[in-house]
């Protein structure tokens, strides 16, 4: 069974104001999967909220669980994404797949090519807020 994913008021909010501005956009599936990801999370208070959950601006280690191998990634904003620095857009299918969960979580990712499973091997969240 998939983990239920965590998220802070203020992330909580800014994402939903993102998937507001994103349904016309081609992230429509992304933004419509990371809704429904929201309407099962749990809110928590941003000072009670576990550091190793996975949140925008988290800098996150994920294991391919089947090929055995890691990957770092940030997750940023649309605006700020940089694939080839690893910056990844909260909207990507990858980001979609991790943020709100936490270390050792496994979650499936779905991919053309089928579904892999990835494992949160490591979450460093800097310690400022996108608001």
């Amino acid at each position: 069974m998939k983990p239920t994913p965590t998220f802070c008021k203020t992330d909580y909010n800014f994402l939903r104001e993102l998937i507001l501005k994103s349904k016309n956009s081609t992230n429509a599936k992304e933004a419509n999967q990371l809704s429904q990801e929201l309407d099962r999370a749990v809110i928590s208070k941003e000072d009670e909220l576990d550091n190793s959950i996975v949140r925008i601006n988290s800098y996150v280690t994920i294991e391919d669980v089947k090929a055995n191998k890691q990957m770092k990634i940030q997750i940023v904003l649309p605006s700020s994404s940089d694939v080839k620095e690893g910056k990844i857009s909260i909207l990507a299918p990858l980001s979609v797949a991790i943020i709100g969960f936490k270390e050792n979580d496994e979650v499936d990712w779905e991919l053309p090519a089928g579904i892999k499973t990835l494992k949160i091997i490591a979450v460093n969240n800097p310690s400022v807020n996108v608001s």
